[in-house]
């Protein structure tokens, strides 16, 4: 009996040490180094984008900037090329819910480049408000933005992505497990996490590495760019304090290099922080345990109010609290990070 319990305990010995070399193995034919790759960065213009293009552009890479706004996408540009001097960076005003529009900028991008390497799907909005002030334009927004201009951007780059091209979808936390407020947005984070997942299943037998990235809130400094509704200045008092506490936001530089080297590997999936992945561990094997936290911790969010249309951005959303000296980490990121100045 003890013999057959050695021979099993080494079997399963031997299996660990073999599954481990095979992956070493996978993950050094799938490394690429990004000297000279063109990079394709939505919602590039501030933030987390930002941040990616900064490491790209450090590594070599040239970088190619969406975003809606003209003057912000100028800022990051020179703030690129000031700190990157040798980098071609290009910039192109587009809203990539709009699938005309990303039509003609990737045909801009093939232009000026010649190729696509690598796309990354960042461009995003958060909106928080209770399920009561939820309507259906709120969900529609939510998928618009984080499904539907990811799914135009992969329409139009993919035709011309090659073997050891990579395609990154930034979701979210919110995409893994539900967030109270966050209803609308998780919807959206979700479908993008599911079509995130299935492209790499199906893209893999072309040499093409999807890879899902799934943040805790991060500090960029974007608070201000956030959307409100119901009591508005509630949800952003909270909001913008939590985005500045160690234990439930995260360093949004290191998070930055983390995407960049899961990128480098062709990870499959890429969850920041070890709060998000514990919830996410909790949910998966522990649903009915988690529903009832996510529940309890939902009756101390402010309450649904009577209107349901009037939604405010962070910026016209400032109390005594926020910003304040609770905010500070957020206000110094979005110094940092092109996101504006945040006013007290």
């Amino acid at each position: 009996m003890k013999t057959l319990a050695k021979r099993f305990l080494m079997g399963v010995g031997l299996g660990f040490l073999g599954s481990m070399i095979y992956t070493k193995f996978k993950e050094s034919r799938r490394y690429i180094d990004f000297e000279g790759n063109v990079v394709v960065i939505t919602g590039g213009s501030r933030g987390l984008g930002l941040l990616l293009a900064k490491e790209f552009a450090q590594d070599g890479a040239s970088i190619a900037l969406l975003a809606r706004d003209s003057e912000e996408l100028l800022r990051a540009k020179n703030i690129l090329q000031f700190e990157c001097p040798d980098t071609l960076v290009h910039t192109y005003a587009c809203d990539c819910t709009i699938n005309s529009q990303v039509v003609d900028t990737v045909s801009h991008i093939l232009h000026d480049f010649g190729s696509i390497d690598i796309l990354i799907n960042n461009a995003g909005v958060i909106s928080s408000m209770p399920i009561e002030n939820a309507t259906a334009k709120d969900f529609e927004e939510s998928i618009d933005t984080h499904f539907w201009g990811p799914f135009h951007m992969v329409e139009a780059c993919l035709p011309h992505m090659t073997a050891g091209s990579r395609i990154v979808n930034i979701s979210s936390i919110g995409g893994l497990i539900p967030v109270p407020h966050l209803a609308a947005y998780c919807t959206g984070k979700f479908a993008l996490t599911g079509y995130s997942q299935s492209l790499r299943a199906e893209l893999m037998k072309d040499g093409i590495y999807v890879t899902t990235v799934c943040p805790n809130l991060m500090r960029t400094g974007s608070i201000d760019h956030a959307k409100f509704k119901g009591q508005a200045t509630k949800e952003y008092t909270i909001f913008a304090i939590l985005d500045s506490l160690p234990l439930i936001s995260q360093n949004a530089e290191k998070s930055a290099k983390e995407i960049r080297e899961a990128v480098r590997w062709g990870k499959a999936e890429l969850t920041i922080s070890l709060t998000a992945k514990l919830a996410h561990r909790i949910n998966v094997h522990f649903p009915e345990f988690f529903s009832d936290i996510i529940g309890l911790a939902n009756r101390f969010l402010p309450e649904g109010t009577a209107d349901r249309e009037t939604q405010v951005e962070g910026r016209s959303a400032h109390t005594a609290l926020a910003p304040s000296v609770l905010t500070r980490v957020s206000e110094k990121a979005a110094r940092l990070n092109n996101e504006g100045e945040i006013h007290h």
